[in-house]
């Protein structure tokens, strides 16, 4: 009788990808993301368990939304006092800092439980185009994870 195999954390690689944002739609970079984080591009892939790879995002500050929500797209908080609901634009949020609109983004699209946070760890996203992690040796980003206009080979450019 044949068991199913289960990857133990010491068995687990855990690779660092390096992903430009410069020109890219916001969603389905997002999306892709959250494929490698998640670890779904993987054979091993266990849905209760982290065994995803390392995500960097560099040029955060030049991601593009399509249509209008340049202009129409709203993020919500609330502080969880009576009237505390603070409501930002997409262009006061990449003003004031574009990572977040990037990590909020990717952030939904992983799943809403314990292991959202520690998924999160593993994203690194820059503003610019330089990046500290030089010594990790980050690799291409999967070109077949990318779901979008310009996974015909021009994702990483």
């Amino acid at each position: 009788m044949r068991m199913t195999y289960f990857p133990k954390k010491n068995e687990l690689s855990r690779d660092w990808y390096l992903i430009d944002l410069d020109g890219m739609t916001l969603g389905r970079v997002a999306s892709s993301i959250a494929i490698v984080l998640n670890g779904k591009h993987k054979p091993d892939f266990i849905r209760y368990d982290d065994n995803g790879d390392f995500v960097i995002a560099i040029n955060a500050s030049k991601i593009k939304l399509t249509g209008l929500k340049q202009f129409n797209k709203m993020y919500y908080s609330h502080s969880g006092y009576p009237g505390g609901l603070k409501e930002a634009t997409f262009e006061q949020m990449m003003k004031k800092d574009p990572r977040r609109v990037v990590e909020l983004a990717v952030k939904r699209m992983l799943p809403q439980n314990k292991l959202n946070r520690q998924l999160m760890r593993k994203l690194k996203v820059y503003r610019g185009d330089e990046h500290p992690h030089e010594a990790q040796k980050p690799q291409p980003f999967p070109e077949y994870v990318f779901q979008g206009p310009r996974a015909k080979g021009t994702l990483n450019k």
